[in-house]
């Protein structure tokens, strides 16, 4: 997203932060770009709180679980929406 660049990266000129490469396994699903996991395997303690939630309260009522989750999968290289 060009303006979250254009913010980190500020008046001083400086270069943003090289991210690692993008790997696959050998079924060619993306790996975390940091752990080098795979996505089902990756953030497993917001994971298991935003499935507890979804279980017991419903979709709807989970969605503060569930950005968590998105964020946390996020900052391990993924590309979540």
């Amino acid at each position: 997203h060009p303006s979250r660049l254009d913010k980190r990266m500020g008046s001083t000129g400086s270069k943003p932060e090289a991210l690692p490469p993008i790997t696959y396994d050998k079924d060619g699903k993306q790996l975390g770009r940091y752990s080098g996991k795979k996505v089902c395997c990756s953030c497993p303690d917001t994971k298991a709180k935003r499935d507890e939630c979804v279980v017991q309260n419903g979709e709807a009522k989970c969605g503060d679980f569930i950005e968590a989750h998105k964020a946390c999968l996020r900052n391990e290289g993924f590309d979540i929406k």
